[in-house]
Parts: C-alpha cells; structure tokens; sequence
C-alpha cells in the first residue's frame, strides 16, 4: 500500500515537471512567435522585392508563426508586378515576356526552422502549398536586348550576400484557377490546375547542376476537366486532362472534344453563307522535347514531336445555302502557320488513326453524302514559322496514308514551300487497286449516279498548286466502268434513267482504260481554284478533273508526247478500219 503511494507521488512529480515545461516551451514559442512575426514578415517581403530585381511585391494580413511545429501560415496572399518598374525594363530591354498575379486566401509552409535560417543563413523547408489560388499569367510582346551584356551571375551568386542555401523539398499549387491574357485580353481560364514542384536547391554546388530545371528537379502540372464556349458561341470546348513535366519535357492532353451547339442543318442555317462545321474528337494530343524555357522567356513553341491522335474528325457543309464571300486561300495549311501569333516549330508530326467525315448536303437531291477517310496516318516534317529556321529549311514534307470509304488505299506526300508568297506546294500520290461500288453513297446522294460495275487498277497524280490554282497528270487505270443515272419521280423515289445511261455507257464513258490495243490514257490537269474552295477541295477536285476527262466525260486529254501527235492520230485510226473490216467479215 505504502509502495503504491510512494509510485503515485512520482507520476504526479513527474508529470507537474512535464507540464511545467510544455508550459514553459508553450509560453516561450508564443512570446518569440510574437516577436519574430514583424520580423519575419519584413524579410518575406524585402526577400521577394529584392528577389525579383524590385518587379514584384508581396502582401499579406497576417502570419502565423508556430517555432515548435516550424510552421508558417500567411493569410489573404497577393503576389503582383510593380507596372512603373516594368516599363522601365521594358525601355531598356530588359522585361520579362510574362507578368504574374497571385490571390490566394492561406499560404502554408511546413517544418521550416526560423533559427536555422535566421542565424546560418540557410532555409530548409519540408514542403510550401498554396492551396486554391487564384493565378493570371500575362503574356506581353517585348523588345528584347541582344547587344548588350547581360548578368552572368547564377542565382546563387546573386543571393549569396544574404543566403548561403536554399532547399524546398515540394512546392504544390492545389486546385488553382489559372487565367491566361494577351495584354488586356483574355485568352483562356482554366479551373483546377495543380502544379508540384520537386526539390528546390540554390547552393554553391546545385548552381552548376546540369540536371536541374529553373534549380528544381522537376515542375509537373495537371488540369482536369477544362470547358468552354468557344468565341462565336456555337461549340463547347472541352479536355479531360492535361499533363505535363518541365525535365522530362513532355506535355499531353487527353480528351479534346470541339462539340457543335446545333445539329447539322440547324447549326449551318444560323448563318447566312455556307459554314463548314466540325465535330472533333482527339483521344490523345502529346508533345515531347518541349523547350520549355523559351515557351516561358520568349512565349515561342519549340517541341521535337507532337504524336495526335486516335481521333475522329467530322466536317459537315449546307449546300443549299450560297457561297461564303470570302478566299480561304489564307486557311492553306502553311499560310495559316504563317500567321500563327506564336513562333513555332516543330520538328515532326505524327498522325494516328484520324477517322474523317467529310459530309455535304445537296441543294438539288436534299440528301446528305458523306465522304470517308479511316486510320490516316503518317508524318509531317519541318512545322516552322520560325525565321532563322526557313532560312535553312523552308519545306515542310509530309507523308500520309488514308483508305477511302474504309476499302481504297491511298498515299500522298505533299511538299509545302513555307516561304512561297503564293502558298505554293506540290503532292503525289497513289491509290491501290478497289471496287468503284463503294462510292456509292456519295455519287448517289450529291451526283444522282450509281456504279452499277467498275475495278480501279490505280490512281497516280502528280499536281503543282497554289493559291490560284493547279496543273499536272492524273493516271487513272480502270476496267468495265459502268453507270446508272438517277431522276426522282414526284415521291422523292430515286429511279434509273434508262435511255440516257444506255448513251451514257455506250457513247460518253470509255468503259476501260487502257482500251485495248491502246496506250494508257493521261489527262493533263489545269484546275483554276475559286475563292470559297478550300485546300482539300482544291486537291481533290484537281484529281477529280483529272478522272473524269479520263473516262470522258471532260476535256479530251492531252496524250504523253512519246511520238508526234498526228501519228498517234494516224495508228488509231489505222487500228479502228482494221476492227471494222473484221467485223464486218464476220
């Protein structure tokens, strides 16, 4: 019994001693929490005014100080530029290419030692969330400096006097809302950014580390479930996710969808001229050997490869209605690179299993006609507006494969002058051997002609173009080309007009090519391009010319010059008297 008092009184000793120090320990850290809280709130701001070379200042309520935990909460945070200091950048050249604005309501930063800092000069600090900010990057275009010298010094250098090291295991910006502006205007929003930066170091040694991006090992950033209207209101932008890491030099984007408002008709009626509308759906969109520092430094896009796709692309277009006033010329694949606000280049494209619907409503039958390009795939070479670049290589080279209507295959490389100021380029191309039937349902809807029979052997072209127009050969080898044309009766039936596709099969259209006992048949295209056709248009419809003069019903050919024309002339005459003499022998 005695022993059991005697146990008691020293866990009560004990404890009272315990308690007391908690106390005293507790009281102690509210006292230098107190005192250094003035203290610490002034190097927090001369830190970050002196750190950015006086362009940003830093502003908060208040601080909350725990020494024991090393704990440092800031309170209704704003980060912004001082707008006099960068103009006088911007006068001597020396302006960053983007500002940032910073609004947050609470700042954390976790087991940092204020003494540690305070005494050695050296910050160590576990981990800095900024959690639910508020984030506006704005790009301004700046004259920069190229003739003067700049400052060498490292980062370190220049903060040596008052830091002998600096170590940040994690930065994490959590579910930030981040808006992007040109100058006043802006461009995009986008809720739900999360970035992690990942080990900061600024010594004397990680200055000359090789590894380290802007001091850090790593800065990888996610967005999710991004939504938009677009500019016209008449689609809604949207992406699952982006993705991305500064070291590793890689951004992916996953799940971009552009979604028409309307349905086809109603959506092409809301306008008075004809609208292409497009429905998109890009699986996966990803760069690698993305330059980074100067996206940041300079707002110019240089990667190594964009790979895009699977996707599937639909493009629908109301020929009911008349004809935009308007040349697309300038949306030609390298006019409009041309005119790209950003500087860009990239080093190679590669496509994968891009589905395209290219879908026209015809004013005459009002039914819709849809042509199909599945799995196109392939690579284009040298994406550049980029001055100097062109200087050294102003072509951009593109190699892609497609099958028309899912069964004919067709390659073509096209090579594009980038520096042409008519947008010139030139593509070649072959198409292998498949059934005419499966053209049906174009030629059908939007021509009023079935394919009652037809092999294609193969297509080759070869055709020179630019804005105005084109000029070239188109081969087109076929055999027992046979058609029906269609009229409507009163009930909207499609029925075969049979006199006229007995004339059309017997008299217009040459059944084969080559007609036997005769050379292949060339035709040599002159196609004159209208304003309101558009790049694709004009190379189909130049290898369409080409086809259709071909099977005759254009203009006749011109004949490969291998001997002189008269005699051509001669020997096929030659050859139609001996057929009739035989004929008529037997």
């Amino acid at each position: 019994m005695l022993k059991n008092q005697k146990s008691r009184k020293v866990i009560k000793w004990v404890g009272g001693i315990l308690l007391g120090l908690i106390v005293i320990i507790g009281s102690a850290a509210i006292y230098l929490s107190a005192k250094w809280k003035p203290l610490l709130t002034e190097k927090i701001k001369e830190g970050v005014y002196e750190g950015s070379n006086h362009l940003y200042k830093i502003d908060f309520q208040n601080i909350h100080l725990n020494l024991v935990t090393g704990t440092v909460v800031l309170d209704s945070i704003s980060l912004y530029p001082d707008s006099a200091v960068f103009a006088k950048l911007k006068e001597i050249k020396r302006a960053p290419t983007h500002l940032f604005r910073v609004r947050l309501a609470h700042l954390k930063i976790s087991r940092v030692s204020i003494l540690t800092a305070y005494f050695k000069k050296k910050i160590d600090i576990n981990a800095i969330i900024l959690d639910n900010p508020s984030i506006d990057m704005v790009y301004n275009k700046v004259p920069k400096r190229t003739d003067t010298l700049k400052d060498e010094r490292t980062l370190y250098q220049q903060i040596s006097k008052s830091l002998k090291s600096i170590h940040v295991k994690d930065i994490k910006i959590v579910d930030a809302d981040f808006d992007y502006y040109n100058g006043l205007k802006k461009l995009n929003a986008i809720k739900h950014l999360s970035v992690n930066v990942k080990d900061v170091l600024i010594d004397s040694l990680a200055q000359y580390d090789t590894t380290r991006v802007f001091h850090t090992k790593d800065i990888a950033f996610m967005m999710s479930g991004y939504k938009s209207l677009s500019a016209d209101k008449m689609y809604t932008v949207k992406v699952d996710t982006v993705k991305g890491s500064i070291s590793y030099k890689t951004l992916r984007v996953v799940g971009i969808q552009l979604i028409p408002m309307y349905p086809d008709l109603t959506f092409s009626r809301k306008y008075n001229s004809q609208k292409d509308r497009y429905d998109i759906k890009f699986d996966n969109l990803s760069f690698s050997g993305v330059d980074f520092i100067t996206l940041y430094n300079d707002g110019n896009l240089h990667a190594k490869k964009l790979n895009i796709g699977p996707a599937k692309v639909a493009i629908f277009l109301n020929r009911e209605l008349p004809p935009p006033n308007i040349d697309k010329g300038k949306n030609y694949p390298h006019n409009a690179l041309k005119r790209l606000p950003i500087e860009t280049l990239i080093d190679t494209l590669s496509i994968n299993k891009i589905d395209i619907a290219y879908t026209e409503f015809d004013k005459k039958t009002k039914e819709r006609g849809t042509l199909r390009l599945e799995n196109l795939s392939g690579e284009i070479l040298n994406i550049t507006n980029d001055s100097l670049r062109l200087i050294k290589r102003n072509h951009a080279y593109a190699n892609l494969t497609t099958y028309i209507m899912g069964a004919a295959k067709l390659n073509v490389k096209i090579d594009f002058n980038l520096t042409d100021k008519n947008a010139l380029f030139n593509y070649v191309g072959h198409v292998s051997p498949f059934n005419l039937k499966v053209l049906n349902p174009v030629s059908k809807s939007l021509g009023l002609v079935t394919i009652e029979s037809g092999r294609v052997k193969s297509v080759d072209f070869n055709i020179s173009a630019n804005e105005r127009g084109s000029s070239g050969t188109v081969t087109f080898a076929y055999n027992d080309l046979k058609v029906n044309l269609l009229k409507e009766d009163e009930n909207g039936v499609k029925e075969k007009k049979g006199l006229l596709s007995f004339l059309a099969n017997t008299v217009l259209i040459k059944n084969d090519n080559p007609t036997k006992n005769e050379d292949m048949r060339v035709s040599r295209v002159a196609f004159t391009r209208v304003p309101q056709a558009s790049f694709f248009s004009l190379m189909w419809k130049s290898v369409f010319t080409g086809i259709r003069e071909t099977v005759g019903l254009g203009m006749v050919p011109v004949k490969p010059m291998k001997e002189p024309v008269s005699s051509k002339k001669a020997e096929r005459q030659k050859k139609r008297a001996e057929r009739k003499a035989e004929r008529e022998k037997n």
